[in-house]
């Protein structure tokens, strides 16, 4: 019940501050600008638990590759989506035994080995873009909003027991939701096309892995953090 209201809090605060960018906003007068955009982005995602049994075992490093679509409604403002194919995972370690759960077989993992997982998603982040002027050649952006992801591909390592890219289907849910908060600048090359740097923090509501047999019930959620390189034209 504590983790329902924590996540309902998070809603309503960012469901608010869309709230207030938008009101303001008179539409008559705004520009039916409309923006295009690519982007390369390495990764680093952790996990994180809310019982000590199951905890946090280091960061791994990604890779997000993607396409952005802004439709403007205003100079300064923006609807934003797009698609991208995200490649992010975790560690984590149990004070228990575990038995994982494998396609074909299952595995014992003694108290204090990591299980390492590597997750694909395929994400539609949706949300609203705040842009300033161009002062000189930059401008400054931020970006918030809603990640719905779909998960492609599964895979789990379990060092101790030579275990390695085994399909972990059976051990992680296949979509998510997540909140993202994206704030950096773009410099201008001329006319629309312009280089794009940012910092971008990912943080999932809903519970990334299942609860199988013996394992202890928790709500593991995945944190990404992103340094955006990119080109909008």
């Amino acid at each position: 019940m504590k983790n329902l209201k924590s996540d309902k809090s998070y809603l309503a605060k960012i469901l608010f501050f869309l709230l207030l960018a938008i009101v303001p906003i008179r539409m008559v007068n705004a520009q039916q600008k409309i923006s295009f955009g690519i982007h390369a982005d390495p990764v680093i995602s952790w996990f994180s638990t809310d019982i000590n049994e199951v905890k946090n075992k280091g960061a791994r490093p990604g890779f997000n590759f993607g396409l952005t679509y802004n439709k403007y409604f205003s100079s300064n403002y923006s609807f934003s989506t797009g698609i991208s194919l995200l490649n992010a995972g975790g560690r984590l370690v149990s004070s228990d035994t575990v038995v994982m759960v494998f396609s074909n077989f299952k595995s014992t993992v003694l108290p204090g080995n990591p299980v390492v997982y590597k997750i694909q998603y395929l994400a539609f982040p949706f949300g609203l873009k705040f842009q300033t002027n161009q002062i000189g050649y930059v401008s400054f952006f931020s970006d918030l909003g809603f990640v719905p992801k779909i998960v492609i591909n599964r895979k789990a390592d379990i060092p101790s027991l030579n275990i390695s890219g085994e399909n972990a289907s059976n051990e992680l849910r296949m979509f998510n939701l997540s909140y993202h908060i994206t704030a950096g600048i773009e410099y201008s090359l001329g006319g629309n096309t312009a280089l794009v740097f940012g910092l971008d923090f990912d943080n999932n509501f809903l519970d990334i892995t299942k609860d199988n047999g013996n394992q202890p019930t928790d709500k593991v959620s995945q944190k990404i953090l992103s340094f955006r390189f990119g080109v909008n034209f």
